[in-house]
Order: C-alpha cells, then structure tokens, then sequence
C-alpha cells in the first residue's frame, strides 16, 4: 500500500496580524482603503484610535471639572464615530476595535499605539501620514515619526496625497536595496504583498553626493558602493529566482551635489510608476546614517505613494 503523501504546506505569509492606527483625518480613510485592498480577507485586522486627555489640550487655569468633562466625552465620541466610521469600509470580516482612553492612563499616544501592537503581537502597523512644511509638519508628525522609529514590527504608511490609488493592491513595486540583510529579508516580506501579475522592480542607489563628512577619496566611495550594489540586485535576483518571480533592476545614481539616497528613490519611484515602496529598516551606509538619518525614515518624508518599512522578524531576534 503506497505511504500518503502529505499535502503542500501553505506558504507562511509575512502579515497576518495587522493593527490600524487611526483618527478622523482623510489621511486615516485612505490608509483604511488600502488596508483593506491588501488584507480584507487574508489577515486579522484590528483597528486603534487615541482619545487624547482633555488635560493636555487646554491652559490648566482655564480648566474646570464640568469643561473637562465635557471635552473627554466629546474626545471619546469622536473617537468612537471614528472607529465606526473605518469599520464600515472593511468588506471582509469585521475587525476587532481598541478605543484607548488617555485621559484614565499615563504616556502619550505613541505610546498607546506601540502598547496597543505589542498586546495584540501585531506583525504590521498600518497609518495614514499628512506631509507638510514647517511647524504643521512637527505638529502632525509627532505621531508617525516617533512610531516609524519605535515600532519593533513592520510599519505601512499611506500619505493622504498619495498619487496612486489606495483602494486596489499594488501592482508596480520598488524595492530599495541597499545590501543589507535586512533589505534582502525586506524583499521577501515585500513579496507577499504581490499579486502573480504585479510588475517588481529592485533598485540600489548609489551615493555619489559629496558630503563633508566622508573620509575617503569620493571616486573610492563611488567604486564600493558600485560593487556593493551589484551584489545586492545579484542577491536579490537569487530570492526572485527561487520564488519563480521575474523583476527589472538597477543602478541608481544621486546626483552630485543637492540630492540624497531618499530622493534618488523617489525620482526612480515617480519615473517607473511605482504604487509601493519597499524598504529594509535596519540598513546602514556607513558614517552618513548617523549624521542624516535613516533612509528609510527620510524617505517617508517625501514619499507620494505608500512606503512599506519591513523589518524582518527573524533577523531583529539575532
């Protein structure tokens, strides 16, 4: 009698919990559409929106018990037609809600947001994000920024502006190398978000910018980073290969002077029509990362289309 075989194990996706942090803003419904394009019927989904304490919006000597009631009941009910409101645009099955209180615990928002993915083992966390200049941008970015670097899963960020559409999945992806593991570990997590018919493209820039801190000859610099970037797209022509996928890739070049890695990806992002960035969090180029920042974080910044920050589980443990 011949021995059974087992059946075909099922790929593991790379989310399957997903947390939602929203507000009442157009940028939340727009991070809820795409949500609900990518994960309405292949994730868990749980959404989570703050009801700030009354007692941090308004000068303490014009405050009384009755204003400050009166301002927590209506925080609390923003909040909740908030979340109903985002439930309604899910067409799968509905998902779990978290309406946090901060007037009854202590910590801010960012923290009930990391607190809220944490208890709920989260794998990503999913925002809205609203680009402005000056103090408009400090004032709405003390949210997403803050959780752009604290958040230990994988963050998705939409940009209320985006130029692409968020109510459908992604069918032109970029992934940004930058030779890192984490950026090749990015590309898997990235993967499963691509449909059989989704276009992918691997990029690696190559930073030929002259900065003031650089120690070596720019000419020197330019080489390492040219064989850097060969191995990359190499490698992550390997991980397509074996995932049977076929993508274009390239060299990318800053320019000389005024330009950066962040904007060389977007310049590429915009040129091929991308509707999704795909980037490692935890790449490093050296000394410059400490002087400008991350890539990924300042690529958010300017981002018009939505930026998946991957950062992958098993390599985070090591």
């Amino acid at each position: 009698m011949p021995t059974p075989t087992k059946p075909p194990r099922a790929p593991e996706r790379a989310f399957n919990r997903v947390l939602l942090a929203i507000d009442d803003s157009e940028a939340s419904l727009r991070a809820a559409e795409y949500t609900n394009a990518l994960f309405g019927n292949r994730a868990e989904i749980a959404l989570v929106c703050v009801a700030q304490n009354p007692r941090t919006l308004f000068p303490l000597g014009a405050t009384t018990q009755a204003l400050l009631a009166a301002a927590r009941d209506e925080l609390l009910a923003d909040a909740s037609s908030a979340l109903q409101k985002t439930a309604s645009l899910f067409t799968g099955a509905a998902p779990t809600t978290h309406l946090i209180d901060l007037s009854k615990r202590e910590g801010d928002a960012v923290n009930a947001i990391l607190d809220t993915a944490a208890h709920w083992q989260t794998d990503l966390l999913v925002m809205g994000a609203r680009h402005h200049r000056r103090l408009l941008r400090w004032v709405e970015g003390t949210v997403s920024e803050p959780l752009a670097r604290r958040a230990t899963s994988s963050l998705l960020l939409v940009p209320e502006n985006s130029r692409v559409r968020t109510d459908t999945a992604p069918q032109r992806i970029l992934f940004a190398l930058d030779g890192s593991a984490y950026s090749l570990g990015a590309l898997r997590m990235g993967l499963d978000l691509a449909s059989a018919d989704a276009q992918l493209r691997t990029i690696y820039v190559v930073d030929r910018a002259v900065h003031l801190f650089d120690i070596a000859p720019v000419d020197m610099l330019e080489g390492a980073f040219l064989e850097e970037g060969r191995i990359a797209l190499e490698l992550a022509q390997r991980i397509l290969d074996d995932e049977g996928r076929a993508a274009q890739s390239a060299l990318v070049e800053t320019h000389r002077t005024g330009d950066d890695v962040p904007h060389a990806i977007l310049r590429d992002a915009q040129q091929w029509n991308a509707d999704l960035i795909v980037i490692g969090t935890h790449g490093r180029r050296g000394m410059a990362r400490w002087f400008l920042g991350s890539v990924a974080a300042r690529t958010l910044r300017i981002a018009d289309t939505p930026v998946l920050l991957a950062r992958p589980a098993e390599l985070l443990q090591t």
